[in-house]
């Protein structure tokens, strides 16, 4: 049975991928999973891990990269884990690298896809700006060790255990030095990988892309966009869809002038709806799309946006 530690961060409080990856290294079988985090990010009672460590030592600051290395090396060197997963953000990314030195392991970094053949574990990820996929395999005597880019992977059989709940402390922990001067609350702002809707666009709408804020506001939806769009300089990266971007799970996802290259597939992967709106019906995304209608996005968002207002009125009329 494979021994896999996860590194819990509040800051990605519903993502899921952690496990979603888990279970794809292990092909579904039973694993025992311990996972190390502060109080506010750990579960109080059954939850998917077998063991959950509760960062209680003062000295530990979530800001402290050293104390936090030294933590889990410390960890891992008691119980001997087989995977090291830690989420891509960053923190994890900053983490990550330091983990791996002080194991002396490998580490490979935003993995987005998963796969074992003949019991070895193969990790995927972009490289040269998302352009290529590269796949990793781990040699070696040291722990298999990566960084799980948020939302990639979406586990299929949740599956509570009777969860063992237990404070940890260092044992050996120095202090860094780092000193707290100031901290001010980040601005809350809206992530398209917490959207139920996404109404995205691509170089079919990118001289028309603030017209797809009019479909959003009826559908309550958020906006994205492909790489395209965001290389033109229309849009902040920050709402970018794929390999080089996010990997989004809505529960619809309307693209819009998007042609579907394997680069922004690959950021698809979780959505349970597509509706593709393309001038060609043979776009690479129309095959992955339940609804493809052939013919001009902006047009498109038109009709769809006078339909949905005139189905409100309706509505609002007969019920007064």
């Amino acid at each position: 049975m494979k021994k896999i530690l996860l590194f819990l961060d509040g800051n990605q409080p519903n993502d899921r991928s952690l496990i979603g990856a888990c279970e794809r290294m292990t092909l579904g079988q039973d694993a025992q999973i311990t996972a190390v985090g502060y109080p506010e990010d750990c579960p109080i009672g059954d939850s998917v891990y077998d063991d959950v460590l509760v960062i209680k030592d003062k000295l530990i600051a979530p800001y402290d990269t050293l104390a936090l290395t030294q933590l889990l090396q410390e960890v891992h060197l008691q119980h001997h884990f087989d995977i090291i997963l830690l989420p891509a953000t960053p923190l994890g990314r900053i983490l990550a690298p330091r983990l791996a030195i002080a194991l002396h392991t490998g580490l490979v970094a935003d993995v987005t896809d998963i796969e074992v053949a003949d019991g070895v574990i193969h990790m995927i990820r972009p490289a040269y700006s998302g352009k290529l996929m590269a796949r990793i395999i781990a040699t070696g005597n040291g722990p298999v060790m990566m960084t799980v880019r948020p939302y990639g992977f979406e586990p299929t059989n949740i599956r509570l255990k009777t969860t063992v709940i237990k404070p940890i402390q260092g044992t050996n922990i120095k202090d860094s030095g780092i000193i707290l001067l100031q901290s001010r609350a980040k601005t809350v702002t809206e992530d398209i990988r917490d959207s139920a809707i996404l109404i995205s666009g691509g170089g079919g709408v990118l001289t028309s892309f603030h017209r797809l804020q009019e479909l959003a506001g009826v559908l309550h939806a958020q906006v994205s966009a492909s790489r395209r769009v965001v290389d033109s300089g229309v849009v902040h990266r920050k709402i970018q869809v794929g390999q080089s971007g996010k990997t989004v799970s809505p529960k619809l996802y309307i693209a819009l002038g998007i042609s579907g290259s394997v680069q922004h597939i690959e950021g698809l992967k979780n959505v349970e709806t597509i509706i593709a709106v393309n001038t060609n019906k043979n776009a690479p995304i129309c095959s992955l799309a339940a609804l493809v209608v052939e013919g001009d996005a902006v047009d498109f968002i038109d009709k769809l946006v006078r339909k949905i207002k005139q189905n409100s009125l309706n509505f609002k009329e007969e019920t007064q």
